[in-house]
């Protein structure tokens, strides 16, 4: 477990799972076609992900799903409960991920922000992100319709 300030950043413990995807849902992060303890468990699976919990006292409080494909390292789900933001938690749990994916020998991390949600623009701007143009292609490998 790592600390910073008031917050303790550790992986995901089983009996986290549920308060963590509430978490997730309570910040908006979940889509109808993603079914967050899914997500979880898909992350949990192997040694390229981890979901990273941050704590305040007892209570979860922050989060963040990290991955790599071996090449680039992937955050999601990035999470700091409304009631606890402006603490900055975010920066926190993003700095977490980052020394998740360095440990690892991962040298660039990328993420997706959905186009109209220039808010969390601004957060990772202020983290020393850059925007770079990309055009994502994406395929529901089960037949399903594409999704928004």
């Amino acid at each position: 477990m790592v600390t910073s300030g008031a917050l303790a950043i550790a992986p995901i413990a089983d009996a986290e799972v549920v308060a963590v995807a509430a978490l997730w849902q309570r910040c908006g992060l979940t889509r109808p076609w993603n079914d967050p303890t899914s997500d979880i468990a898909f992350a949990r699976k192997g040694p390229n992900s981890a979901v990273l919990v941050g704590r305040d006292g007892n209570a979860i409080v922050a989060s963040v799903m990290v991955g790599h494909d071996g090449h680039r390292g992937w955050v999601y789900y990035v999470a700091v409960d409304p009631d606890h933001r402006q603490k900055k938690y975010g920066r926190v749990v993003m700095d977490a991920a980052e020394n998740w994916l360095r440990q690892r020998g991962i040298e660039k991390l990328m993420l997706l922000v959905r186009s109209d949600n220039t808010k969390v623009q601004a957060f990772y701007e202020q983290l020393g992100y850059d925007a770079q143009e990309r055009v994502i292609y994406a395929k529901w490998l089960d037949g399903r319709e594409p999704t928004p």
